[in-house]
């Protein structure tokens, strides 16, 4: 039986990472079907078609799901529009993976979780750096220790001329990040921030001071309006200490380079491009990864990891920041 899956949103970011990614995965399995892909332009519909291999182009989504009836459905929307379109998708009950963050807030969030409940369909969030080549070769060492075994983790995030009015929407990946590689939920957020009004509203660099439930610490700093694009890791352990700099999209650093040193000794130096295709940015930048893990889960009937609920603390974190908030403390609930 054919494995169907459909598409709905064929912007920018769609066609550079996930377009590509699921012309790969389909050249590589015989029984899945692009069978339709949706965009409010019609126009943007029918190149996205053309260029990816999809059968049919749309601009109503509730029509392609009627008619396709597909296994999977994937969304890549303006956050926005994410929850109203997420929310209906899992209520028609298709499984579904949507572009990151999972709503504006937390109460959207808790909302298409709720949905997601309510219809019990399998969903994942595409925060790719989960599944980016040399951020897994990181996780999967920091896994011979304890969470408890990390001391501190700093994560710079550096872009240039991102003078986006609500920056927080991308600072997310870094918080996600971070706490992917502690392995442990955020106890207690710290923030500062150094507004820019000259360069426009609510421009700022932004800095978070951490504490995780494991007892480590971290330190996250966000630069928008830098010289250099970069995004780089330095994970701290008694005796032990991992350097990453992630080949995030045309990153200076890209291959990207992971290094372990002992007692100031070299235990593993890895570049990026020994561990994947690195000239591929969708598989670079983890994008072929997440939703290749998406659609093998579903194929396999495993219920996906990185689902909604998985995302919620760093919505909450990244909801502080657009707020302007001095602090978060998680709920002892949570």
């Amino acid at each position: 039986m054919p494995f169907k899956l459909c598409i709905v949103g064929c912007g920018s970011l769609s066609k550079s990472a996930h377009g590509p990614s699921f012309r790969q995965y389909a050249s590589l399995h015989a029984d899945v079907v692009l069978a339709g892909c949706c965009d409010v332009q019609a126009e943007r519909a029918e190149v996205y078609r053309r260029t990816f291999g999809f059968a049919r182009a749309y601009t109503d989504f509730r029509e392609m799901l009627d008619k396709e009836k597909p296994a999977a459905v994937c969304l890549m929307a303006p956050v926005e529009l994410t929850c109203e379109l997420s929310c209906a998708i899992m209520e028609r009950g298709y499984p579904l993976l949507m572009e990151k963050p999972p709503g504006l807030d937390g109460a959207e969030c808790r909302r298409m979780i709720a949905a997601a409940e309510r219809a019990g369909v399998p969903n994942q969030v595409s925060f790719n750096r989960r599944y980016c080549p040399l951020v897994v070769e990181l996780k999967r060492q920091l896994a011979e220790f304890s969470p408890e075994d990390i001391q501190d983790i700093r994560y710079d995030f550096f872009r240039i001329g991102r003078r986006d009015p609500d920056f927080s929407t991308t600072a997310i990946h870094g918080i996600d990040t971070v706490k992917f590689l502690a392995g442990s939920d955020y106890r207690r957020v710290r923030f500062t921030y150094r507004e820019f009004p000259d360069l426009g509203p609510n421009v700022a660099n932004i800095f978070l001071e951490c504490e995780f439930a494991s007892g480590a610490t971290a330190h996250l700093n966000f630069c928008p309006n830098t010289g250099v694009l970069i995004e780089r890791a330095t994970v701290a352990l008694l005796d032990h200490t991992f350097l990453l700099n992630v080949p995030i999209w045309a990153a200076y650093d890209s291959p990207g380079r992971l290094l372990h040193l002992q007692r100031g000794k070299t235990v593993a130096d890895i570049a990026g491009n020994s561990v994947c295709d690195a000239n591929q940015m969708h598989i670079a930048s983890g994008f072929y990864g997440e939703d290749a893990s998406f659609l093998n889960d579903l194929r396999a009937k495993r219920r996906p990891v990185g689902d909604i609920a998985s995302g919620l603390q760093s919505v909450e974190i990244a909801e502080c920041i657009r707020k302007r908030l001095s602090e978060y403390v998680r709920k002892e609930a949570e």
